[in-house]
Parts: C-alpha cells; sequence; structure tokens
C-alpha cells in the first residue's frame, strides 16, 4: 500500500491510496486540470482510477469533480447527504454508490470504514482503508477530536490528518473578521497544530507511524511551524511527519501490507517533504 497526497489547502485537497491493483482518490478539490496532471506527475494515469471517496461537500474537497468525470466513468463513493448537496451541480456525470457509517464497504482490493468528523459540512466523514493488514487514516476538517475518532483511528499504521491552524497565528491574523476566526477554531471549524499533537500522541502506541499533515492555513501557520510543534511533543524520532503542500504533489509514502501486530515503519520514497526523524 502507499499514499501520496495531490494537494491540500484551502485551494483544494486530494490524495491517492494504492493498494496492488486497487487505485483511490480520496476528495477532488482541485480542478480537473490540475488533478489530472499531479496524478500523471506521479505515476498514475486519471482512467485507472478505481473509486473516489468523498468526505464532504466544500467545494475545496469536491470543485474539480464534475469536470474530471465529464471524460471517465469512475464511481463515486459517498454517503446520502453529500449525495443529495451534490446532485444538481454534478448532473448525469457521476456513478454514484453510497455508503453508511456503520458499515464496511469494498473498492477493489480495499476495505473502507468512514466514521462521522464534526464539521460544519452536511455529513462530514474520514475514512480508515484497509489491505493486507495495513490501515490508512484519513481525517480532515474537523474542529475537534471526538471519542469516535480516537477509537476509529486507533491501529492505523499511517494517517493523513488537519493541521490548519496555529492559534497565536490564527488571533493576530488582520485579514480574517472575528466571526471567521470563531468559525475555525469552533468545535465544527478545523484543529489547531496542538489539537493534532494530541490526536497524534494518542495513537503512537497504537502503531501509528508516520504522519501528513494537511489543510494547512497559508495564513495562520506554516509547515515548519506545524512540524515544529510535533516534533517539540512527541521527542525520539516517531512519528515520521511530512507535511503536505498546497501547490506540488508529495511522493509516495511506501506503507508494507505484511500482516503484524504493529505496523513496521514505512519506507518514505519523498525528498520534497519535510520529515523528522
Amino acid at each position: 500500500m502507499r499514499l501520496a497526497v495531490l494537494g491540500s489547502g484551502s485551494g483544494g485537497n486530494s490524495a491517492v491510496l494504492m493498494a496492488r491493483e486497487t487505485t483511490l482518490l480520496i476528495d477532488a478539490g482541485l480542478s480537473a486540470k490540475q488533478l489530472c496532471k499531479r496524478l500523471q506527475g506521479i505515476g498514475v494515469d486519471p482512467d485507472s482510477l478505481d473509486g473516489i471517496l468523498l468526505s464532504h461537500e466544500h467545494s475545496d474537497h469536491t470543485r474539480g469533480l464534475e469536470v474530471f468525470l465529464r471524460k471517465r466513468r469512475v464511481p463515486v463513493y459517498g454517503n446520502a447527504l453529500t449525495r443529495e448537496y451534490l446532485d444538481e451541480r454534478m448532473g448525469d456525470n457521476v456513478e454514484w454508490r453510497i455508503f453508511q457509517r456503520s458499515q464496511s464497504f469494498q473498492v477493489g482490493g480495499i476495505t473502507v470504514d468512514a466514521f462521522a468528523l464534526p464539521h460544519d459540512a452536511v455529513d462530514p466523514v474520514g475514512f480508515v482503508c484497509e489491505a493486507n493488514g495495513a490501515r490508512v487514516g484519513f481525517a480532515t476538517d474537523f474542529g475537534h477530536v471526538t471519542t469516535l475518532v480516537r477509537e476509529r483511528l486507533r491501529g492505523v499504521c499511517a494517517l493523513l490528518v488537519e493541521a490548519n491552524y496555529d492559534q497565536g497565528m490564527l488571533e493576530e491574523d488582520t485579514k480574517r473578521p472575528w466571526s471567521i476566526k470563531q468559525r475555525i477554531s469552533s468545535r465544527h471549524g478545523h484543529l489547531s497544530n496542538e489539537q493534532t499533537v494530541e490526536l497524534v500522541g494518542d495513537l503512537l502506541p497504537h502503531g501509528l507511524k508516520t504522519v501528513v499533515l494537511g489543510h494547512l492555513s497559508g495564513d495562520c501557520n506554516c509547515p515548519e511551524l506545524a512540524a515544529a510543534v510535533i516534533r517539540a511533543a512527541l521527542p525520539g524520532g516517531r512519528p515520521n511527519v511530512h507535511v503536505a503542500s498546497q501547490d506540488t504533489p508529495t511522493g509516495w509514502v511506501e506503507i508494507p501490507e505484511e500482516e503484524e501486530s504493529e505496523c513496521p515503519l514505512p519506507v518514505v520514497m519523498d525528498q520534497m517533504n519535510l520529515a523528522i526523524g
């Protein structure tokens, strides 16, 4: 199994997960042109996708979907409320596969579990994807870490998680009105660096080895700061931390699929990311 982030931030979010013969796109918030360009840049044929998982309906996670699907037929996996919200905009280009949060579903060789996230969307979810003993979590766009989130992410080897803002930088930001700052830091907004550190620390004893930080604010956070906060709070070289960029794809993070009681440290095939360890 291997993971790459095509882009992550307020301008658009999308990631790729591959497990042997199965390739999934998680969200499609970049333009269709950028989705194709960045997929090809990491060696993935846009026409080879086996499915697209949608976490929620916000445009920074769905922007390129309708145009991307005009030239290719790829099943789109979303829950009923997300589909209902997007249906009119998407037209007839979407081959919907509706899932329920209480049930696992299969896409090729990957088993997917969806779980609720606290965010100001109609029915936002995170995902845990499993193939041959390796489990990868995806959790972006949520304002606080619930007991359910901790339980569902426990045991993942790798995690794409948001570290949206630094509390001090958000408070000092002059571009955003107070109402927007309140929305961002609310229990249904986004995670701060400190909240992300707490979640990662909780998951480390359960096999977490690699973290990719995503959805960083361009004004209220920076890659060096987000990574440094985790380094200071979780010393000792674990986990292996990367920061996804809005503008360029990451390299592949290789996650061994052997069925083991604890996931081995992944081999990271990426020189562009900020890594700690």
